[in-house]
């Protein structure tokens, strides 16, 4: 007889523990429209809490947030040819609407660029009016052909920061900053820790000068591009005529930056902690962090319930986010498997005995080094150590992020062969030279469907630059390779 709780585990098909671990911890389901999907109170309450984070660090950083339109007239799309071209593929187009058609077709957004930017020559006239540093958080459509819930869906959330500054130093100083805040948000509270650096020419978002990523390892050892910060130049004032008077009484086009995470994110949750068992959520980010499960039977189902709320209300004062599942209709056993599935980071159990030993039973989501997962503390003492486990629990899910993204990285291959053998061998990130040659680059994506995921940023380089490129030139500099999302 087979446990219809299982999950396909990660070992036996990674793609489909994934699919299954989404839909059976309530994060998200398949909506009626196609690639569409529905994000679910815990998987949004996830995105929530990343939100927050977030935003608290935009506002930091000098930027307010703003709104703009989800349809954008056709006719600014294509005033900037490398975005139109590399969108094309993906815009949806209305074309009909209130009872006719359209005299121009509109375009549901894929980024915001294009009216962001139309609207901020509106609003700038003089070097006075810089930097103009704006946030929304909205939904986007990418009419994508394959689809995975969070990872690639045709409509997703996410942030996209536009700014306009008086300089290209301030505008890559800017471009720089968002990027240094994505690698801090995915290492402090996804404990997700990214390889940070420029993209290649082939592999940069379309219409910018520079882009900039930030680049995660999945325990697939596949790369997620979790973020990106682009240095646009002067390439979209330009188009929507976004210029100002200088200090000198010159007219001068504006230099821009754009950068973005979204939804995504929720899945790379997922891939870099999530085991057997289902989900693993930080605590930073769980919707809950503790869940209380009075075990309740016959006459004293009223004081441990009464006891079991008693620790939700202390838990509450001391920082800490607690749900109590009293439940009656779920047995104990139903309910530790449902908070397993969903990843609630500890449990606190409470029956009659242990209201008689004054203890509580704690249970860690995850094995901590030197503990045992179930663990019989008095009441008084697990309540007050909570704050710190729920740290504790933080710290070890990034330190074991990092462990296994260095323990799966290679170094120093120096052909392309050398290179294909790495990602034969399970390899994730691989590091190697690169002559800049986009020759090179389409070879060893045709022969091992790697691609260049950064020119890494002087905190993940090699202590010893390589010398050679893969394809047999003198190396112009370092590159990450990986097979990604």
């Amino acid at each position: 007889m087979t446990d219809d709780r299982r999950l396909t585990p990660r070992s036996e098909d990674f793609a489909a523990w994934y699919n299954e671990v989404v839909l059976r911890a309530e994060l998200a389901d398949y909506s009626p429209v196609r690639g569409s999907m529905v994000i679910r109170p815990w998987g949004y309450g996830i995105w929530e809490n990343m939100q927050r984070a977030l935003d608290d660090l935009f506002k930091e950083t000098g930027h307010e947030n703003a709104y703009f339109p989800l349809l954008i007239p056709m006719s600014f799309i294509e005033k900037e040819k490398e975005h139109v071209e590399g969108f094309k593929p993906e815009l949806a187009v209305v074309t009909h609407a209130g009872g006719k058609d359209l005299e121009e077709p509109l375009v549901i957004r894929p980024t915001s660029e294009t009216i962001i930017y139309s609207m901020y020559s509106k609003w700038v006239q003089s070097y006075r009016d810089l930097p103009l540093l704006l946030n929304q958080w909205a939904n986007v459509m990418r009419w994508e052909l394959r689809t995975r819930l969070f990872l690639r869906t045709s409509e997703f959330l996410w942030q996209e920061g536009h700014t306009a500054h008086a300089t290209a130093e301030e505008a890559e100083e800017e471009t720089r900053r968002m990027l240094g805040v994505y690698r801090t948000f995915m290492e402090e509270w996804i404990a997700m820790p990214p390889l940070t650096g420029l993209k290649s020419e082939s592999e940069k978002f379309a219409g910018a000068v520079r882009s900039y990523s930030c680049e995660a390892l999945m325990q697939d050892n596949r790369a997620l591009q979790a973020g990106t910060s682009h240095f646009l130049g002067q390439n979209f004032a330009k188009q929507f005529d976004l210029t100002f008077q200088s200090e000198a009484g010159e007219e001068e086009y504006a230099w821009n930056t754009s950068w973005g995470v979204s939804t995504r994110l929720v899945g790379g949750m997922v891939l870099t902690h999530g085991d057997d068992d289902g989900v693993v959520v930080p605590p930073r980010l769980a919707p809950a962090q503790v869940v209380v499960v009075p075990i309740a039977r016959g006459e004293d189902g009223g004081a441990v319930r009464e006891k079991a709320e008693s620790l939700r209300l202390q838990l509450k004062d001391a920082g800490v986010r607690v749900r109590v599942d009293a439940r009656d209709h779920l047995s104990p056993g139903a309910k530790f498997y449902e908070w397993e599935r969903k990843g609630v980071p500890i449990r606190l159990e409470v029956g009659p005995k242990d209201l008689a030993k004054e203890q509580v039973v704690l249970v860690n989501r995850v094995e901590l080094e030197g503990e045992k997962r179930k663990q019989f503390l008095p009441e008084d003492e697990a309540v007050k150590s909570l704050p710190g486990r729920l740290d504790r629990l933080q710290a070890h899910l990034l330190a074991r992020a990092v462990q296994r993204r260095e323990e799966n990285t290679r170094r120093g291959a120096a052909s392309i062969d050398e290179l294909a053998d790495h990602f034969e061998d399970g390899a994730g990130f691989v590091y190697t030279g690169w002559s800049g040659d986009p020759g090179v680059e389409e070879e060893v994506k045709e022969r091992t469907k790697a691609t260049i995921r950064c020119i890494p940023d002087p905190d993940f380089r090699s202590s010893t630059p390589p010398e050679r490129c893969v394809g047999g030139e003198k190396a112009e500099m370092e590159v990450v390779w990986a097979r990604a999302y």
